[in-house]
């Protein structure tokens, strides 16, 4: 009998954060192989122009899902005056900020304001508010930075959906991710909250892996549509490597290789193979 099929978001995260990426989500995009991607505003170079360039793709029949990246870890800075701590300008490392929401340390109304200069970002960039908000390094997540998110979500664009990262897999499977399992305990805060102002949220994650070079993106892949509902969100990170983001992120020749399984043949039939089609 033949598997039902089951429509999945599949997100491009970090969209702006240089131009050799951008342009590499596009092009997928263009050719159907992701149905959503987050726009990291932040970014030095994230300009109206990137964002007329991806929401043009939309013109005559939606093609992508387009979302706002929140973003809090260094190297990039902040929009708003005011927000603490800060490292030569640019926001703290991921440890240092994860820490400080963790013990609940940020002033709230700077961060809240932080969080607000994004989405503001996002409005001026695209004109329109975003289809659905998640935060680079999954910071949005965190205790403090999630009641920011949903608070300004829930002012400013009430109809997007949030990114939780929960996983569908049994707990024996769970706890061998000590990553993944983090990111499951703190989206079952994330859900409850959100499931209070009103938000929508997707209803299971997959796509985390450790960056190393050697990874067999190709082989790992499937494994992320094991068990996923309907709805359900993989995040992927796709991209062409150029000096701008080897001067912002540590991932870059991995991006290669994601985008290389994305627009090679055999994309489509492993989507087929275990009845799963983009949204």
């Amino acid at each position: 009998m033949r598997q039902a099929e089951r429509r999945i978001w599949l997100c491009a995260d970090d969209y702006g954060i240089s131009n050799a990426v951008s342009t590499a989500i596009r092009d997928l995009v263009v050719r159907r192989r992701l149905n959503a991607t987050s726009a990291l505003v932040a970014a030095p170079s994230f300009h109206r122009g990137e964002a007329i360039a991806l929401d043009v793709l939309n013109s005559t029949a939606p093609r992508v899902a387009i979302g706002l990246h929140v973003a809090l870890t260094a190297p990039f800075r902040p929009l708003s005056k005011g927000f603490e701590p800060v490292s030569g300008g640019a926001f703290a490392p991921l440890a240092t900020t994860a820490r400080r929401a963790i013990l609940r340390q940020f002033d709230r109304a700077a961060l809240r304001a932080e969080v607000a200069g994004q989405m503001e970002r996002f409005l001026e960039t695209f004109g329109r508010a975003p289809d659905f908000v998640d935060g680079h390094h999954h910071i949005h997540l965190f205790p403090q930075v999630s009641d920011a998110v949903l608070e300004v979500v829930a002012s400013t664009a009430p109809n997007a959906w949030v990114r939780q990262c929960a996983r569908a897999l049994p707990f024996v499977e769970r706890v061998v991710d000590r990553k993944g399992l983090l990111l499951d305990l703190l989206s079952y805060r994330f859900r409850r909250k959100a499931s209070a102002r009103g938000l929508r949220t997707n209803p299971a994650f997959a796509g985390t892996y450790e960056f190393r070079e050697d990874t067999d993106f190709a082989a790992l892949f499937p494994r992320f549509l094991d068990r996923l509902p309907d709805g359900s969100v993989v995040m992927c990170h796709p991209g062409f490597v150029d000096g701008e983001l080897q001067g912002l992120d540590s991932l870059t020749t991995l991006r290669e290789k994601e985008y290389a399984f994305f627009t090679s043949d055999a994309f489509p039939v492993v989507l087929a193979r275990h009845g799963v089609a983009l949204a």
